[in-house]
């Protein structure tokens, strides 16, 4: 009798434990969930743990249609409630405060808010992922690079890299194949012209296909279920990265870049070399920052997050320039009266100016500059802005956001709004005109951002990407072929717009 009653109780003991830690994990999956009904705001109702995100979660959607559906939800609204996991996100449409936010109040904005496990990753330690104000100390060294002065020393440099991207489309050509994987090809391109301008490096990726450089380049942007995780765990509670320590980048790309880079600078030192580029600026932060002994240890950087900044410059400055290039290929592929039209402009121009191709001559280029935009609009390198309160904040309807509350501005949802882009789904470089730029209000186009955090790469990625098309348009019409995806599909298990199946077209050489 005893014993049995001794087993019930056990049992009773069990059920009340489990019963108690189900309860535990129950309120902890919902515990952010009353957030936005406490104050008054329109948000989408939330399942347990998943919030909002359950498909994106499970490679059911991309990220963009998760965006597109709550910012069609909130139609007719300045801005609404959102969970991404557990963790409640405020989805500005308004373009007034989007302008609030990324400018006017930006001192109120300086953060994006994402979190990265540092010690598990040392080179997310960077410009991209940095707080103020080690973000603003370090923006400032890293400037300089990139002034309209230093752009026109770096033209020659890309224009050698663009002649070997040519003759390796000729070779291609010459070997029969007249379909190419676009999105390949620039790449190596992009690779070569931030190794070279920024870098001081002849990385040859564009002839060599075992360049090293080019091999974990790639690596780092490869979609996995590893990166989906990771974004996961962050959105359920930053904590739990430094539990599951999963890595932002593969270790053997991480390895790789880290000793890369810190072996330029060392053999920048030894030899005294001096070159005015990315590099050299990122020396001098070294100098003043890292070594200079008078700096107190709170503001002082470490050689980890200088050689940081040189993986994310590296990394930012071919990836997006290349996928960027790819679909302005693809759509002038799709559309060859544009293709033409933009062919026409820069032989116009080149017999005027009796052939002289310089710098100067690329920035004179309106139409091919309206092409680009439009490739933007539609094809942003971002499909979101994440930005974070550093105080209290008061919206203009007198709502109140308490320090830390996270916000998300809906890029791609602005770019296909009809009400600032009629059709949408049109490549049309003519919304680009200086009359009908001036038609949009500000807020509603954000390739690069805007305000104080804009990508800090602009200018240069513009201009590279405007000789490599010059070169390649002068002497190949781009076509669709077999290959060609209409519409093109997107991985699922990464945040920007990746082709699942690349990026197929047709090169035939104009005679």
């Amino acid at each position: 009798m005893n014993l049995s009653s001794s087993t019930t109780d056990w049992w009773i003991y069990i059920a009340s434990a489990c019963l108690v830690g189900v309860t535990i994990i129950y309120y902890f999956c919902i515990s952010t969930f009353s957030k936005w009904e406490k104050l008054n705001v329109p948000y989408i109702r939330p399942i347990p743990l998943f919030g909002n995100f359950v498909r994106v979660a499970l490679s059911k959607d991309h990220p963009l249609e998760f965006y597109n559906k709550i910012y069609y939800k909130f139609a007719g609204l300045k801005y609404g409630g959102l969970f991404q996991m557990r963790t409640p996100y405020l989805m500005i449409r308004d373009p007034e405060i989007i302008n609030n936010v990324l400018i006017k109040d930006f001192s109120s904005f300086p953060d994006r808010g994402i979190y990265s496990d540092l010690a598990a990753n040392p080179l997310s330690d960077n410009l991209f992922f940095m707080e103020n104000p080690r973000w603003k100390t370090i923006r400032n060294k890293l400037t300089p690079a990139f002034t309209s002065g230093k752009l026109k020393t770096m033209y020659d440099q890309i224009k050698e890299c663009g002649d070997v991207l040519m003759t390796n489309i000729d070779k291609c050509l010459r070997g029969g194949n007249e379909e190419i994987e676009v999105r390949d090809i620039m790449g190596k391109y992009s690779t070569d012209v931030i190794g070279t301008c920024a870098f001081g490096l002849k990385l040859n990726s564009i002839s060599d296909d075992e360049s090293p450089f080019r091999k974990y380049g790639k690596s780092i942007f490869i979609p996995s279920l590893r990166t989906l995780f990771r974004e996961l765990c962050l959105m359920v509670t930053p904590s739990l990265l430094k539990v599951v320590r999963v890595k932002d980048f593969p270790t053997d790309a991480t390895d790789f870049f880290h000793s890369a880079f810190k072996e330029t600078i060392a053999y920048r030192l030894e030899n005294k070399i001096v070159r005015n580029d990315f590099v050299n600026c990122l020396m001098q932060a070294r100098n003043e920052l890292t070594l200079n002994a008078n700096l107190p240890k709170e503001e002082k950087f470490s050689e980890s997050q200088i050689v940081a900044n040189a993986f994310v410059m590296f990394a930012a400055g071919f990836e997006t320039t290349s996928t960027t290039l790819s679909y302005i290929l693809y759509e002038l592929a799709l559309n060859t009266s544009i293709q033409d039209k933009v062919r026409q402009e820069f032989q116009l121009k080149l017999s005027n100016s009796d052939g002289q191709i310089d710098n100067e001559f690329l920035m004179s280029l309106n139409y091919m500059d309206m092409v680009i935009a439009e490739t933007l609009r539609k094809y942003p390198p971002l499909i979101a802005l994440f930005r974070k309160a550093s105080q209290t904040y008061r919206l203009p309807d007198n709502l109140i956001l308490e320090k830390g509350q996270k916000i998300v501005i809906p890029i791609y949802s602005l770019h296909f709004d009809d009400k600032y882009f009629e059709d949408p789904q049109k490549f049309d470089p003519e919304r680009f005109s200086p009359e009908n730029k001036d038609k949009r209000p500000n807020g509603v186009y954000l390739p690069f951002g805007d305000g104080p955090r804009m990508c800090i790469g602009k200018r240069f990625a513009e201009m590279e990407m405007r000789l490599a098309l010059l070169e390649m348009l002068s002497k190949f019409e781009v076509l669709p072929c077999e290959k060609t995806e209409v519409p093109l599909k997107y991985s699922n298990k990464v945040l920007t717009l990746m082709p699942k199946h690349g990026i197929w077209l047709k090169f035939q050489k104009i005679a």
